[in-house]
């Protein structure tokens, strides 16, 4: 019997309960506990009984609803079921046409819906490929290269530089390791690995005894023990994570619900009362049902969903021109009631292109202009650029940054791109800024030989020959300051090196956020040709230090003022660590907790402290979390959704999936970003920039103002059409409207008038106002009020020229083309008023939109058409008008006009008068 076979139940319970722990545990103990000989690995036979106890190594596919169930869910809304009544009521009607068209709306937005949910859950998919590759393993004492899916807890993997880790693997052994764990962590850089254990409570970003699934090897070599397989590996939490996170609806669709549910009953309660009223009085039951029918045709707002599905449609197309692309229509709204906007740092806030920003030798401190890695930029002192022949230290330092360097700059399509390390990349820009060429300074110096960086010693050096042979080192200040003797001084002499006046340097740097590189140099001997750590171990001249940052967008600055001058909180969650996430947002200009001027970054070791209760109150302060988790992230969306915030999420790793999907609106990057992002996400960003986000909102709030502005415009018509009937029935009189004018009315009017608002420019100030509240009704009060008013306008006036015309001798069909062309006209009319809900059309132009007309002349024409030809006579029940006909229905259009237009001015007035009152109050106060 083998030892695994005695102990298999240490391995259970070990692998179950102390996933987290691997980290802690020294490379014996672990493999202690998974019963494996590192030189020979598992048997086969050993494979096989862990396969039965563990399973595969992949991911397990959540149990989804079918496609049909998916589909028929679609209809399942208030506002669908009004539709569908529609669909009813013009069936029975005999009007199979615009039964068609109403149904054929119902159908094209539940498979638009349909397809967008289908879409989310390629989420999961893209997650379980992420983990699908080659292994290299070492089983019964020999290597062997196998699938992935075949690894179990206890394997023995060996990988090298371009090798993506098949499961989670507790590090055995490392030389030189590199790690690039953005996708997974948020990590700018890639993550210098080792053997040693580290705390138990470190956060994932931390854990530098591990690899983990799906992350990939830059540098270097090493042997790990697999510890987790599948599901129980960190990026199997995280599908977890995305399957369990909530589908959230959006505002406006929550609105358009709770209002879709009230107008349902409305209609359903009015038609039952006008049918139960003509019913006892004895009316003819066909004629009883018909007029209840032609009410809740009036009732229903037939275009609304069409308005809705265009608008939004359109505004996703304006976003694409702004570098936004929408994968979900409902986005384009969401964006406008934004008021929180989670950011991640690197290439969203930041160039995503280290630069090196200060520059200290000699003594002396120096500032490098330019950003990124296009080499425009000077180095300069006192805002003076600086002389190089003056400073001997600064020419050295910058010389040993181009020359002990693997990378290069290179321009490619009008792009400066980095060829191997962005660091090093950052200091061949900061040389090149200076003046120095790579290749003449090559061809004086050639190098001869290289002790490439590990992280043992933390340095690299390379010797040069030529006239004066010399080896260049950089690397950590600690490695360069316990190797140095001398400083190179201004003059070119060595001088006494004081290391604790280069450590106050280096901290200062340090709480700037820049990554703090050391320099150095040793005269070579003429006719040297290698170099080893025994020759740079002692008696270097220390040349000076470069400070970099990956520096923050210039137009990512600008917009974050803009979204908090807007209303709009803006917090940053990066993996990257405290220091540089807060030095960042200071410059950006978040707005959050301080500490001694100093923004104060929250943790994702300190948020594992923090409870539940306590940590809304904690994320509302906050502007900065750093070292973030994934479990973390989705955490933190949680927290601000709690407190009623409509969040945006940025997000470009596998580690991003959870909290994009939980987000109420998940903005996905399209170049850094993985699949598995994308598909999560609600919007895409093509450029990778902040900037996008606000011009994104400042489409989003246009969009919701127009979509506001739609319902205002359509809803007293529905409110005129229910009353003029309502009041026929008390007042037991003929119908001023047949169900199928009902119908025309509210069909042409929606496509040829209400859509023209689809096109209205946003207002001004439009980013100067607050996000819209989560608790504010679709229609506020004062809305409310003004429907009320032109409803009973449009009662009135088209009721009164009804009776008056029947009065002066014309027909049924007379007086009831008459009504028809009333609300035709009154509402082209009132279309001028909607074209700002607030402020007089002048203060807006009456031009700016020349859609509105080119709407209201086609609109004009198609009345006339349903005037004058016998074919619409025939259709439609309707007869020729003849010209004072036609001037007392305009004249009831201007009337409608007018009053509107003087409410809204006094309204407006009143509003001002308030505004400029308030700064005297606050003064007084």
């Amino acid at each position: 019997m083998s030892v695994t076979e005695e102990k298999r139940p240490a391995i259970t319970t070990l692998s179950s309960n102390n996933a987290r722990d691997w980290h802690s545990l020294a490379p014996r103990e672990a493999l202690d506990l998974l019963q494996v000989d590192p030189k020979q690995g598992l048997t086969q036979e050993e494979v096989t009984r862990r396969q039965e106890q563990y399973g595969r190594n992949i991911m397990t596919q959540k149990k989804q609803q079918s496609a049909l169930v998916l589909f028929l869910l679609q209809f399942h809304q208030p506002l669908i079921y009004i539709l569908l009544l529609a669909t009813i009521v013009t069936l029975l009607l005999g009007e199979y046409i615009d039964s068609s068209v109403i149904f054929g709306v119902v159908l094209i937005n539940s498979v638009i819906g349909f397809i967008q949910e289908s879409k989310a859950l390629a989420a999961i998919d893209a997650l379980s490929k992420s983990m699908s590759a080659k292994a290299t393993v070492l089983r019964d004492g020999s290597k062997k290269q196998i699938d992935a899916s075949e690894l179990v807890p206890g394997d023995i993997v060996l990988l090298q530089s371009g090798d993506k880790f098949p499961a989670d693997v507790r590090l055995v052994q490392a030389r030189d390791l590199k790690v690039d764990e953005s996708a997974l962590t948020g990590e700018s850089v890639a993550v210098e690995k080792h053997t040693e254990a580290v705390a138990a409570d470190d956060v994932l970003g931390d854990r530098f005894s591990m690899g983990f699934a799906s992350t990939v090897v830059t540098y270097g070599q090493a042997t790990g023990l697999v510890v987790e397989t599948g599901d129980k590996t960190e990026v199997g939490k995280i599908q977890e994570s995305i399957s369990s996170a909530q589908n959230l609806d959006t505002p406006l669709t929550i609105k358009i619900k709770e209002f879709s549910r009230l107008l349902l009953w409305v209609i359903l309660g009015l038609s039952a009362a006008v049918f139960l009223v003509e019913y006892l009085r004895g009316a003819d039951p066909a004629d009883t049902f018909m007029l209840a029918v032609a009410l809740a045709v009036g009732a229903i707002p037939e275009g609304l969903p069409v308005a809705v599905t265009i608008m939004l449609a359109l505004g996703v197309s304006k976003m694409a021109k702004r570098r936004a692309i929408i994968r979900k229509l409902v986005a384009v709204e969401t964006l406008g009631s934004t008021n929180v906007i989670c950011s991640d740092k690197t290439g969203t806030l930041t160039q995503n292109q280290m630069t090196v920003q200060q520059i200290m030798a000699g003594g002396e401190k120096y500032t490098v202009t330019g950003l990124g890695y296009r080499p425009d930029g000077e180095i300069q002192q006192d805002e003076k650029t600086a002389e190089l022949s003056s400073n001997q230290a600064l020419e050295q330092c910058l010389k040993a940054g181009l020359l002990c360097n693997d990378s290069t700059v290179k321009e490619t399509d009008g792009q400066w791109l980095i060829e191997g390390d962005p660091t090093e990349g950052a200091l061949e820009v900061a040389a090149r800024k200076a003046g120095f060429e790579r290749r003449e300074l090559e061809d004086q110096q050639p190098r001869q030989d290289a002790i490439p960086f590990e992280s043992e010693y933390q340095y690299m050096a390379t010797l040069h020959g030529g006239e004066n042979p010399v080896i260049y080192l950089k690397g950590s200040v600690e490695a360069m300051l316990e190797r140095c003797s001398q400083a190179l001084l201004p003059s070119g002499e060595q001088g006494d090196l004081d290391k604790q006046s280069i450590e106050t340097q280096v901290e200062q740097m340090a709480s700037e956020g820049l990554r703090v590189l050391a320099f150095a140099m040793l005269q070579a001997g003429n006719g040297q040709s290698r170099v080893d750590h025994e020759h740079t171990s002692s008696d270097l001249v220390f040349l000076g230090l470069q400070g970099m940052i990956d520096p923050p967008r210039k137009e990512a600055m600008e917009a974050v003022a803009l979204c908090q001058r807007a209303g709009i909180d803006v917090k940053m969650i990066t993996g990257d660590h405290a220091v540089t996430a807060a030095a960042i947002a200071s410059q950006i200009g978040l707005k959050g907790n301080q500490k001694n001027g100093q923004l104060v970054a929250v943790t994702g070791k300190q948020l594992q402290q923090i409870g539940d209760q306590e940590l809304p109150d904690i994320v509302e302060k906050t502007a900065v979390f750093a070292r973030v988790a994934p479990e973390q992230k989705l955490r933190l969306v949680k927290a601000l959704q709690s407190r009623d915030r409509v969040v945006a999420m940025t997000g470009d790793g596998v580690n991003d999936g959870p909290a994009l999907k939980q987000a109420n609106i998940g903005i996905a990057m399209g170049i850094t970003g993985t699949d598995v992002a994308k598909d999560a996400s609600d919007m895409v960003l093509t450029d990778d920039n902040f900037s996008s986000i606000e011009g994104a909102v400042e489409e989003g709030r246009g969009v919701f103002d127009n979509l506001t502005k739609f319902i205002v415009w359509t809803l007293p018509t529905n409110l005129g059409e229910s009353l003029i009937l309502l009041l026929a029935v008390v007042l037991n009189s003929q119908l001023p409207m047949q169900p199928v004018q009902l119908l025309w009315v509210n069909m042409t009017t929606s496509v040829l008038l209400g859509l023209m608002l689809v096109f209205e420019p946003k207002e001004p100030g439009i980013m100067d106002r607050p996000p819209r509240p989560t608790d504010q009704p679709l229609l506020t009060t004062k809305l409310i009020m003004r429907t009320l008013l032109v409803g009973f306008l449009m009662l009135i006036s088209s009721y009164g020229l009804f009776l008056y015309e029947l009065d002066q001798g014309a027909t049924l069909a007379e007086a009831q083309t008459v009504v028809t062309t009333v609300f035709v006209v009154v509402e082209s009319f009132y279309l001028l008023n909607c074209r700002s809900l607030v402020r007089p059309i002048g203060q807006i132009g009456w031009f700016t939109n020349p859609w509105v007309y080119y709407g209201i002349g086609a609109m004009f024409l198609v009345q006339a058409l349903f005037i004058y030809t016998p074919f619409m006579n025939m259709l439609f029940g309707s007869s020729p008008l003849d010209g004072m006909q036609l001037l007392r229905i305009i004249g009831a259009g201007a009337l409608v006009f007018t009053i509107v237009s003087i409410e809204k001015q006094i309204r407006f007035r009143l509003a001002a008068q308030k505004r400029k009152a308030a700064p005297k109050r606050e003064q007084l106060a």
